[in-house]
């Protein structure tokens, strides 16, 4: 079985419009799938950079190039090969004197600081970036919402034949993370380390970053896990979420907070196997957040800023989304089939002065709760977002 991923749809119109294109995203999270679907319709070449024969086959790159000008050339990994870029500049440019403009190279990658800062200056104005998540609860049927919470969205993880299966697959995802593809990035991160830092966060899921504790419990400098925490943000595996900032006078919280994107990443690293397990642990609620924010912002507009909002004083919005046009979202999240708002979130919606305020809950109705405040499916505030 093959999920329909939406993304593709932007893919394909931004090879329509640039020469290149980079898809970027964590490993199995579907890139290589996707771009060889596309690549289907039309001539093309797949170079896995990973691949010591296909590398060779990489070592006059203008030659190589220039052989196949009028296909669409697949990069996979590009990080193993980052001076392609300055080779690529030139190439593009040279095609561009002969009309051929646009949808020439695929360029997949799993680390999004990584690929923009070895592209940087080099390609400016010949690529464009699309990132690519996890499956989303619009890409499936909505009946596999809690399948795709528990499971998280790689699809091998997914569409697993059995809880067992998915779980153990998630676990050699996160061995070979630390095994082999971290020690790409950073060559001096000492694996176990990463993993006792991983665990201490998974346990915390959604809360405040407090390096200064999680450096003494690691027995490292601060500095160093600040390091740590910047990679993983980097390697698309945890989000950082910023504190809302706005002058209202009131003493506001400034530290971000941590989630592992990846629902199905923190299950893993918990040993939660299946939701039995998730239901009575105590980081059920810290998941379903982290959760629905990933969902939410795979779909919000370009440009849109995310951020919490808490004051010391309780009020508190679990996510705020400025928007674009300008309107202020303001989105709590319940993890049961209650939408019942706090009290600190009603005070916290006229100190931001939100245009919209809503409850993501786990049921599929969706009505008023109160002036200016819907409960809502999380299916349907993404399908609002879609069309914003």
């Amino acid at each position: 079985m093959m999920i329909s991923r939406n993304v593709r749809y932007d893919v394909e119109q931004a090879l329509g419009r640039q020469p290149a294109v980079a898809i970027i995203g964590t490993r199995q999270v579907g890139k290589t799938t996707l771009a060889l679907d596309i690549a289907e319709g039309r001539d093309s070449v797949y170079l896995d950079l990973e691949s010591y024969e296909d590398r060779d086959k990489l070592q006059d790159p203008i030659l190589f190039f220039n052989q196949y000008e009028d296909s669409l050339i697949i990069l996979d990994e590009i990080h193993r090969m980052p001076e392609l870029f300055q080779t690529l500049r030139g190439v593009i440019d040279k095609g561009r004197r002969k009309g051929k403009k646009t949808g020439r190279f695929l360029i997949l990658g799993s680390a999004s600081l990584d690929l923009l800062k070895q592209s940087g200056e080099s390609l400016a104005g010949r690529i464009a970036y699309i990132d690519m998540t996890p499956i989303t609860a619009l890409e499936i049927d909505s009946g596999d919402i809690m399948k795709l919470w528990v499971r998280g969205g790689f699809p091998d993880c997914f569409l697993s034949d059995t809880e067992k299966s998915s779980f153990q697959i998630r676990k050699d995802f996160i061995r070979t993370y630390l095994e082999r593809d971290i020690p790409q990035f950073a060559p001096r991160v000492p694996s176990e380390t990463l993993e006792r830092l991983w665990m201490m966060l998974a346990r915390c899921q959604g809360g405040l970053l407090n390096s200064s504790k999680l450096a003494s419990n690691l027995s490292i400098a601060t500095k160093t896990v600040g390091f740590y925490i910047d990679l993983l943000v980097d390697l698309l595996l945890f989000r950082r979420l910023k504190p809302f900032h706005t002058n209202i006078g009131k003493r506001l919280v400034k530290t971000p907070k941590l989630y592992i994107r990846d629902s199905g990443l923190l299950h893993a690293l918990l040993g939660i196997v299946d939701f039995k397990a998730l239901a009575g642990h105590p980081v059920i609620g810290g998941s379903w957040e982290g959760f629905i924010i990933e969902n939410i912002l795979s779909v919000a507009p370009v440009g849109t800023k995310a951020s919490f909002y808490r004051t010391s004083a309780g009020a508190e919005i679990d996510l705020v989304l400025e928007m674009p046009n300008g309107e202020i979202w303001a989105i709590e999240i319940k993890s049961g089939l209650t939408a019942k708002p706090s009290k600190g979130f009603y005070i916290a919606i006229e100190d931001i002065k939100a245009t919209q305020s809503f409850v993501v809950y786990g049921g599929e109705d969706q009505y008023p709760i109160a002036e200016k405040i819907q409960a809502i499916s999380l299916v349907e505030i993404m399908s609002m977002l879609v069309k914003a």
